[in-house]
């Protein structure tokens, strides 16, 4: 009974779609509706456009010359004539309206905009030379200029207003003759109806159809491994239940896919601190070595920095647990364990740490920096004749934190280089390797795992040296722990 039901379901939406074929008729008084509705919005978006640009002319010729002036002049300061205010408002509304602007249209606003930077640039300048105390001469040279740019942005916007009034007298045009088709079409449309009607039946049959064949087409997709794919709701009643659940399974088949991708990350991180955690004991016992003979050769002061530098080294290695460390801790950590190694390597061991103070605020993964030190003094400083110096440097470049670690050590061949790349590729660091670059590999495995980004470290060697960089993305403590309480 209740598949006769559903087929009853399926005749009687055929009959009615038979039925309604007679509301055709009032399509065409729709599609002219909607026609001019449209132009009637592109109409009233012109000029909302043209209004705002005209807006802007006193503030580009008037108010931001003048605010100038008074600067120069020492009427206001700049906080008071809030001059960058006013030309960061005239940059965001000639953005917004290029944006909102047909490409015919946009040029003399892009062109604007880039002028607009131009002009920002002498305020700069009088800025610069009012705290540089230059003469107020050269300043009123400036002003000049500003009020030649203000003068050029003026134009440009007046470019602009000429080509939208164009713009609107071809939609004008362009409104005339979709009136005159939509005429054409409505009578078109009363003859063409009682054809229409007997050919609804066909029409009514493919729209129960096509949701089947998306439905198959999605079925297969899924059974393929593609678990994004998904049916949009139909509204036959018959297939609606299966599509959903179709969709549940797809649904639930990705989460678990995911849920098993997080998990292998999840391992893999903890293979990593495994490894992290292996501190080379010959490392501690050289140092302990060298407290002693320090502390019998009477050398107060050396031991006391020693045992310091190796007591920061430690701290900052375990971090109480925490993977993200400041910048300035990692910096510290590697000051400790050069210090150390420097006692150590007195007559060939030499190095700078330029990582400014500015960016210590920021935090990073932990012991990226020392593995890095590490390997440019086994591999490269060590065993050159000679020694040579470590370089460790840091910067912050647009939200990007970049690091580098350079020695004139012994450098690689090129086919030393190709093997170590090809190792880092694969990801497969192990504590048995005795042939250099683990320390590499695992850095590298850990900023492409941790920062979710393809690429890790970048090495560039030659028999003057070797250099190692890599950048990762800015981040301060509150995101960190956002994060990881997400991940959590």
């Amino acid at each position: 009974m209740e598949r006769i039901k559903k087929e009853k379901s399926i005749l009687g939406r055929i009959s009615d779609l038979s039925h309604r074929l007679v509301f055709m008729l009032v399509i065409p008084i729709i599609m002219s509706l909607v026609f001019m509705l449209v132009y009637a919005s592109k109409y009233h978006n012109a000029i909302l456009r043209m209004e705002t640009i005209t807006s802007l002319k006193t503030v580009v010729t008037e108010d931001i010359p003048g605010s100038a002036w008074n600067i120069v002049s020492g009427r206001e300061t700049f906080p008071e004539s809030r001059i960058y205010e006013k030309i960061n408002n005239v940059d965001e509304t000639i953005e917004m309206i290029t944006q909102s602007t047909g490409a015919e249209n946009r040029l003399s606003l892009v062109v604007a905009g880039r002028t607009m930077q131009t002009l920002r640039n002498y305020v700069d300048r009088i800025r610069d030379n009012i705290d540089d105390e230059v003469p107020v001469v050269e300043n009123e040279e400036v002003l000049t200029e500003v009020r030649d740019v203000a003068a050029l942005v003026d134009s440009m916007l007046n470019d602009y207003i000429e080509q939208e009034i164009r713009s609107a007298a071809r939609m004008s045009g362009s409104l005339r003759l979709g009136i005159f088709i939509t005429a054409v079409c409505e009578a078109l449309i009363v003859i063409l109806a009682m054809w229409i009607r007997n050919r609804s039946v066909i029409a009514t049959e493919m729209s129960i159809r096509q949701p089947i064949e998306r439905l198959e087409e999605a079925a297969a997709r899924i059974a393929e491994g593609s678990l994004d794919a998904r049916i949009a709701d139909t509204e036959v009643t018959e297939l609606r239940n299966l599509t959903s659940q179709v969709n549940t399974m797809a649904d639930r088949l990705k989460s678990m896919m995911d849920k098993s991708t997080l998990d292998a990350k999840k391992l893999r991180k903890a293979e990593l601190r495994t490894l992290q955690a292996q501190i080379n004991p010959h490392f501690l016992y050289n140092t302990l070595d060298a407290i002693v003979w320090k502390a019998e050769a009477g050398e107060k002061e050396e031991v006391i920095q020693l045992t310091s530098s190796l007591s920061d080294f430690f701290r900052i290695s375990l971090s109480s647990g925490a993977d993200w460390i400041p910048i300035s801790q990692e910096k510290k950590h590697i000051e400790g364990y050069l210090k150390i190694q420097q006692t150590r390597y007195r007559d060939i061991l030499r190095y700078e740490i330029d990582i400014p103070d500015e960016i210590g605020k920021y935090y990073i993964l932990k012991l990226l920096l020392q593995p890095l030190v590490e390997n440019a003094i086994y591999h490269g400083i060590k065993i050159k004749r000679g020694g040579g110096i470590i370089k460790v440097s840091g910067r912050l470049e647009d939200g990007v934190l970049i690091f580098s670690v350079k020695d004139t050590g012994l450098g690689m061949t090129p086919d030393q280089l190709r093997k170590l790349n090809e190792r880092m590729k694969k990801g497969q660091p192990t504590v048995s390797e005795g042939n250099g670059g683990f320390g590499l590999v695992n850095v590298n495995m850990r900023i492409r795992l941790y920062y979710n980004q393809e690429n890790g470290l970048m090495i560039e060697s030659n028999s003057e040296g070797t250099e190692v960089r890599f950048s990762v993305p800015c981040r301060i403590r509150e995101e960190i722990f956002e994060d990881e309480s997400i991940s959590g």
